[in-house]
Protein backbone atom coordinates (compact mmCIF):
# COMPACT_ATOMS: atom_id res chain seq x y z
CA UNK A 1 0.00 0.00 0.00
CA UNK A 2 2.89 2.21 1.21
CA UNK A 3 4.44 1.66 -2.09
CA UNK A 4 1.29 2.29 -4.44
CA UNK A 5 0.79 5.41 -2.60
CA UNK A 6 4.52 6.83 -3.31
CA UNK A 7 3.84 5.66 -7.22
CA UNK A 8 0.55 8.04 -7.02
CA UNK A 9 2.30 10.97 -5.70
CA UNK A 10 5.51 10.84 -7.99
CA UNK A 11 2.85 10.28 -10.98
CA UNK A 12 0.15 13.29 -9.54
CA UNK A 13 4.09 15.37 -9.38
CA UNK A 14 4.86 14.13 -12.81
CA UNK A 15 1.49 15.41 -14.50
CA UNK A 16 2.00 18.77 -12.50
CA UNK A 17 5.25 19.89 -13.90
CA UNK A 18 4.15 18.29 -17.59
CA UNK A 19 1.22 20.88 -16.95
CA UNK A 20 3.37 23.58 -16.13
CA UNK A 21 5.36 23.16 -19.05
CA UNK A 22 3.06 22.87 -21.50
CA UNK A 23 0.94 25.75 -20.35
CA UNK A 24 4.09 28.29 -19.46
CA UNK A 25 6.80 26.88 -21.57
CA UNK A 26 5.04 25.78 -24.80
CA UNK A 27 2.43 28.31 -25.15
CA UNK A 28 4.79 31.05 -24.62
CA UNK A 29 2.70 33.70 -25.96
CA UNK A 30 -0.17 33.06 -23.70
CA UNK A 31 2.45 33.17 -20.98
CA UNK A 32 3.65 36.97 -22.12
CA UNK A 33 -0.37 37.53 -22.29
CA UNK A 34 -0.16 37.26 -18.47
CA UNK A 35 3.09 38.89 -17.71
CA UNK A 36 0.98 41.95 -18.84
CA UNK A 37 -0.71 42.28 -15.35
CA UNK A 38 2.20 40.92 -13.37
CA UNK A 39 4.61 43.67 -14.50
CA UNK A 40 1.33 46.36 -13.90
CA UNK A 41 0.87 45.04 -10.54
CA UNK A 42 4.60 45.31 -9.88
CA UNK A 43 4.13 49.42 -10.98
CA UNK A 44 1.39 49.73 -9.18
CA UNK A 45 2.87 48.73 -5.99
CA UNK A 46 6.00 51.13 -6.57
CA UNK A 47 3.77 53.80 -7.28
CA UNK A 48 1.84 53.15 -4.15
CA UNK A 49 5.01 53.72 -1.81
CA UNK A 50 5.87 56.87 -4.02
CA UNK A 51 2.15 58.06 -2.73
CA UNK A 52 2.50 56.73 0.61
CA UNK A 53 5.61 58.38 0.90
CA UNK A 54 4.46 62.11 -0.49
CA UNK A 55 0.47 62.15 1.08
CA UNK A 56 -0.30 61.92 5.10
CA UNK A 57 -2.45 59.31 5.30
CA UNK A 58 -5.89 60.55 5.39
CA UNK A 59 -5.39 61.85 1.81
CA UNK A 60 -3.72 58.53 0.58
CA UNK A 61 -6.54 56.57 1.87
CA UNK A 62 -9.62 58.71 0.29
CA UNK A 63 -7.40 58.97 -3.04
CA UNK A 64 -6.68 55.24 -3.26
CA UNK A 65 -9.88 54.18 -3.44
CA UNK A 66 -10.44 55.18 -6.30
CA UNK A 67 -9.76 52.25 -7.48
CA UNK A 68 -13.40 50.94 -6.99
CA UNK A 69 -14.74 53.21 -9.83
CA UNK A 70 -11.39 52.54 -12.18
CA UNK A 71 -11.85 49.16 -12.09
CA UNK A 72 -15.88 49.57 -13.16
CA UNK A 73 -14.67 52.18 -15.97
CA UNK A 74 -12.15 49.42 -17.03
CA UNK A 75 -14.76 46.70 -16.93
CA UNK A 76 -17.18 48.76 -18.94
CA UNK A 77 -14.21 49.28 -21.77
CA UNK A 78 -12.61 46.16 -21.86
CA UNK A 79 -15.29 43.45 -20.91
CA UNK A 80 -18.42 45.70 -22.48
CA UNK A 81 -20.24 45.16 -19.13
CA UNK A 82 -23.28 47.11 -19.06
CA UNK A 83 -23.71 48.89 -15.67
CA UNK A 84 -27.78 50.38 -14.62
CA UNK A 85 -27.52 53.89 -13.18
CA UNK A 86 -28.19 52.61 -9.45
CA UNK A 87 -25.09 50.98 -9.67
CA UNK A 88 -22.42 53.71 -10.66
CA UNK A 89 -24.54 55.25 -7.62
CA UNK A 90 -23.98 52.34 -5.66
CA UNK A 91 -19.75 52.32 -6.62
CA UNK A 92 -19.69 56.08 -5.95
CA UNK A 93 -21.24 55.32 -2.21
CA UNK A 94 -19.28 52.18 -1.80
CA UNK A 95 -16.30 54.45 -2.78
CA UNK A 96 -17.15 57.42 -0.01
CA UNK A 97 -18.05 54.74 2.50
CA UNK A 98 -14.78 52.86 2.76
CA UNK A 99 -13.48 56.30 2.25
CA UNK A 100 -14.62 57.12 5.75
CA UNK A 101 -14.36 53.88 7.22
CA UNK A 102 -10.59 53.76 6.86
CA UNK A 103 -10.02 57.68 8.16
CA UNK A 104 -11.74 56.42 10.93
CA UNK A 105 -9.27 54.27 11.63
CA UNK A 106 -6.31 56.03 10.58
CA UNK A 107 -4.06 57.30 13.39
CA UNK A 108 -5.26 61.47 13.92
CA UNK A 109 -1.57 61.75 14.72
CA UNK A 110 -0.10 60.35 11.09
CA UNK A 111 -2.48 62.87 9.25
CA UNK A 112 0.29 65.87 9.21
CA UNK A 113 2.21 66.14 6.45
CA UNK A 114 6.09 67.03 6.75
CA UNK A 115 8.34 69.57 4.34
CA UNK A 116 9.89 67.06 2.40
CA UNK A 117 6.56 65.53 1.05
CA UNK A 118 5.49 66.75 -2.68
CA UNK A 119 1.37 66.29 -2.90
CA UNK A 120 1.52 66.97 -6.37
CA UNK A 121 3.92 64.01 -6.73
CA UNK A 122 1.79 61.58 -4.63
CA UNK A 123 -1.57 62.56 -5.92
CA UNK A 124 -0.61 61.78 -9.79
CA UNK A 125 1.21 58.51 -8.18
CA UNK A 126 -2.09 57.41 -6.60
CA UNK A 127 -4.46 57.71 -9.35
CA UNK A 128 -1.77 56.11 -11.23
CA UNK A 129 -2.00 53.30 -9.18
CA UNK A 130 -5.68 53.22 -9.17
CA UNK A 131 -5.29 53.05 -12.96
CA UNK A 132 -3.16 50.52 -12.72
CA UNK A 133 -5.39 48.00 -10.31
CA UNK A 134 -7.90 48.57 -12.42
CA UNK A 135 -6.95 47.76 -15.78
CA UNK A 136 -4.57 44.58 -14.57
CA UNK A 137 -7.88 43.44 -12.67
CA UNK A 138 -10.00 43.84 -15.32
CA UNK A 139 -7.68 42.08 -17.66
CA UNK A 140 -6.52 39.22 -15.56
CA UNK A 141 -10.45 38.97 -15.45
CA UNK A 142 -10.75 38.61 -19.24
CA UNK A 143 -7.75 36.24 -19.72
CA UNK A 144 -9.06 33.82 -16.97
CA UNK A 145 -12.36 33.65 -17.90
CA UNK A 146 -11.42 33.46 -21.70
CA UNK A 147 -9.46 30.10 -21.35
CA UNK A 148 -10.06 26.85 -19.78
CA UNK A 149 -6.35 27.07 -17.95
CA UNK A 150 -6.65 26.75 -14.31
CA UNK A 151 -6.86 29.43 -11.50
CA UNK A 152 -3.15 27.63 -10.20
CA UNK A 153 -1.53 28.15 -13.67
CA UNK A 154 -2.73 31.26 -14.13
CA UNK A 155 -1.06 32.34 -10.51
CA UNK A 156 2.20 30.74 -11.73
CA UNK A 157 2.27 32.51 -15.06
CA UNK A 158 1.48 35.74 -13.23
CA UNK A 159 4.36 35.48 -11.12
CA UNK A 160 6.73 34.03 -13.75
CA UNK A 161 7.56 37.76 -14.84
CA UNK A 162 7.11 39.80 -11.54
CA UNK A 163 8.83 37.59 -9.46
CA UNK A 164 12.32 38.45 -11.24
CA UNK A 165 11.39 42.25 -11.32
CA UNK A 166 10.48 42.09 -7.89
CA UNK A 167 14.40 40.82 -6.75
CA UNK A 168 15.59 43.78 -8.88
CA UNK A 169 14.14 45.96 -7.35
CA UNK A 170 14.45 44.77 -4.12
CA UNK A 171 18.78 44.79 -4.68
CA UNK A 172 18.55 48.03 -6.88
CA UNK A 173 17.04 49.92 -3.15
CA UNK A 174 18.81 47.81 -1.06
CA UNK A 175 21.53 45.63 -1.83
CA UNK A 176 24.38 45.89 0.53
CA UNK A 177 22.21 45.21 2.90
CA UNK A 178 21.41 41.91 1.29
CA UNK A 179 24.99 41.15 0.29
CA UNK A 180 25.55 41.96 3.45
CA UNK A 181 23.15 40.39 5.90
CA UNK A 182 21.40 37.59 2.98
CA UNK A 183 18.50 38.33 1.30
CA UNK A 184 15.78 36.60 3.77
CA UNK A 185 17.17 38.87 6.54
CA UNK A 186 14.58 40.12 8.76
CA UNK A 187 12.11 37.32 7.69
CA UNK A 188 10.95 36.30 11.24
CA UNK A 189 7.62 34.63 11.90
CA UNK A 190 5.23 37.32 11.48
CA UNK A 191 6.86 38.24 8.20
CA UNK A 192 6.42 34.35 7.28
CA UNK A 193 2.79 34.62 8.40
CA UNK A 194 2.09 37.76 6.13
CA UNK A 195 3.54 35.88 3.24
CA UNK A 196 1.54 32.87 3.35
CA UNK A 197 -1.28 34.95 4.23
CA UNK A 198 -1.15 37.19 1.21
CA UNK A 199 -0.13 33.66 -1.15
CA UNK A 200 -3.80 32.70 -0.14
CA UNK A 201 -5.71 35.38 -0.30
CA UNK A 202 -3.83 35.90 -3.88
CA UNK A 203 -5.43 32.57 -4.82
CA UNK A 204 -9.05 33.61 -3.26
CA UNK A 205 -8.89 36.77 -5.34
CA UNK A 206 -8.12 34.60 -8.68
CA UNK A 207 -11.01 32.53 -8.20
CA UNK A 208 -13.64 35.40 -6.94
CA UNK A 209 -12.50 36.93 -10.01
CA UNK A 210 -13.14 34.04 -12.54
CA UNK A 211 -16.20 32.87 -10.89
CA UNK A 212 -17.66 36.47 -9.96
CA UNK A 213 -16.10 39.62 -11.48
CA UNK A 214 -13.60 42.43 -10.22
CA UNK A 215 -16.43 44.61 -9.33
CA UNK A 216 -17.80 42.01 -7.00
CA UNK A 217 -14.56 41.20 -5.54
CA UNK A 218 -14.39 45.39 -4.94
CA UNK A 219 -17.62 45.15 -2.76
CA UNK A 220 -16.18 41.91 -0.71
CA UNK A 221 -12.94 43.57 0.03
CA UNK A 222 -14.78 46.57 1.09
CA UNK A 223 -17.09 44.80 3.33
CA UNK A 224 -14.08 42.94 4.90
CA UNK A 225 -12.47 46.58 5.82
CA UNK A 226 -15.71 47.02 8.12
CA UNK A 227 -15.38 43.54 9.43
CA UNK A 228 -11.72 44.13 10.42
CA UNK A 229 -12.30 47.36 12.17
CA UNK A 230 -15.32 45.72 13.96
CA UNK A 231 -13.07 43.63 15.16
CA UNK A 232 -10.39 45.68 16.44
CA UNK A 233 -12.79 46.96 18.45
CA UNK A 234 -12.70 43.74 20.49
CA UNK A 235 -8.94 43.22 19.95
CA UNK A 236 -7.63 47.04 20.01
CA UNK A 237 -10.02 48.99 21.98
CA UNK A 238 -10.66 50.87 18.55
CA UNK A 239 -13.92 53.34 19.50
CA UNK A 240 -16.88 53.26 16.69
CA UNK A 241 -17.22 57.06 15.65
CA UNK A 242 -20.01 58.37 13.67
CA UNK A 243 -17.54 58.45 10.94
CA UNK A 244 -17.43 55.07 10.67
CA UNK A 245 -20.63 53.91 11.39
CA UNK A 246 -21.58 56.44 8.31
CA UNK A 247 -18.92 55.15 6.54
CA UNK A 248 -20.30 51.48 7.58
CA UNK A 249 -24.36 52.23 6.75
CA UNK A 250 -23.06 53.82 2.88
CA UNK A 251 -21.09 50.40 2.70
CA UNK A 252 -23.71 47.99 3.21
CA UNK A 253 -26.27 50.10 1.90
CA UNK A 254 -24.40 50.48 -1.91
CA UNK A 255 -24.15 46.58 -1.40
CA UNK A 256 -27.96 45.81 -1.61
CA UNK A 257 -28.43 48.94 -4.42
CA UNK A 258 -26.04 47.20 -6.50
CA UNK A 259 -27.46 44.31 -6.55
CA UNK A 260 -31.08 45.28 -6.61
CA UNK A 261 -32.88 44.48 -8.95
CA UNK A 262 -36.33 46.37 -9.93
CA UNK A 263 -39.09 44.86 -10.42
CA UNK A 264 -40.81 43.97 -13.66
CA UNK A 265 -44.16 45.32 -14.54
CA UNK A 266 -46.93 42.30 -14.37
CA UNK A 267 -48.14 41.90 -17.84
CA UNK A 268 -52.16 42.56 -18.29
CA UNK A 269 -54.00 39.78 -18.56
CA UNK A 270 -56.20 41.71 -20.99
CA UNK A 271 -53.80 42.48 -23.71
CA UNK A 272 -52.67 38.45 -23.78
CA UNK A 273 -56.37 38.00 -24.70
CA UNK A 274 -56.29 40.23 -27.41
Amino acid sequence: MLGQEQEICSLRRQHWFMALYTQIWQQKMDTLKVCVPSFIYLVQNNLLYVSASNLDAATYQVTYQMKILTTAMFAVIILRKQLKGTQWIALVLLTAGVALVQLSSSDKGSSGSNEHQNRLLGCVAAISACCCSGFAGIYFEKILKGSDVSVWVRNVQLSFLSLPLGVMTAFANDSSLILDKGFLFGYDAYVVYLVVLNAVGGLLVAMVVKYADNILKGFATSLAIVLSTVASVFMFDFVITFQFAAGTALVIGSIFLYSHEPKKPAANPMMKVM
